[in-house]
């Protein structure tokens, strides 16, 4: 059974006239997270373009990048982007509720939130209500304000990315406790640990961007600390 008729399953599972919002507070369980993961992503990045007033072919497209969306499938995309756009919950309480639905823990967060980053750059362009909103976000998932910094950096091409900042250290620590940050996020980010936090195969993929990101900023400090 594919992700997208377990999702089409979760809508048709709700009462006439309830919000997609209550899908989150059914789909607690390893099994399910999947599904939530990515009615979550979709919910949440539809909330996101109405918060900038545009909804544009690059942002659909980055949802299939990110979804790999077969043309079989996308009426169900449709359906979630739409639902959420239409629902008259804010954003805010979208996180509140995937955040409980992922019992506070982190790293399905930071996944969801790099999910969100990729489809706001889509278009080329960072706009201020997107990252309003994205920082909003973050701080309802209870995510540290490093994660934030450190997942701004890689995505938003305002700069050239900060290899501190990407690794979520600073350069007054040492070498061996930055090596150590690295090591914790590349035993992190393995596609088995992606997929133990529940997501969905065709998400896992945006970890392949991560990893080159994690190393290219690992060997950036530590040329630099050797030179």
């Amino acid at each position: 059974m594919s992700i997208w008729t377990r999702i089409s399953d979760a809508l048709s599972a709700l009462a006439s006239g309830e919000p997609l919002s209550a899908v989150f507070d059914r789909l607690r369980t390893p099994p399910e997270r999947s599904v939530a993961f990515t009615i979550a992503v979709i919910a949440l990045g539809a909330k996101m373009a109405k918060a900038d007033g545009l909804v544009t072919r690059d942002e659909v497209t980055a949802f299939r990048e990110v979804f790999q969306i077969a043309a079989e499938d996308e009426a169900q995309a449709a359906r979630v982007f739409n639902l959420a756009r239409q629902d008259v919950a804010g954003f805010e309480d979208y996180a509140r509720k995937i955040k409980a639905m992922f019992d506070r823990t982190e790293g399905p967060l930071c996944d969801l939130m790099e999910g969100l980053f990729h489809i706001a750059m889509a278009d080329g362009t960072y706009h201020p209500a997107e990252d309003a909103f994205l920082e909003r976000v973050a701080d309802i998932f209870g995510l540290p304000d490093r994660e934030f910094r450190s997942l701004r950096a890689r995505f938003v091409p305002d700069a050239a990315p900060d290899p501190y900042s990407v690794l979520g250290v600073t350069p007054e620590m040492t070498m061996d406790d930055i090596r150590s940050a690295w090591k914790k996020l590349v035993r992190e980010n393995h596609p088995d640990a992606l997929t133990a936090r529940g997501l969905p195969e065709e998400a896992v993929k945006m970890a392949e961007r991560r990893m080159n990101d994690i190393n290219r900023a690992w060997e950036e400090i530590s040329k630099g600390k050797a030179a």
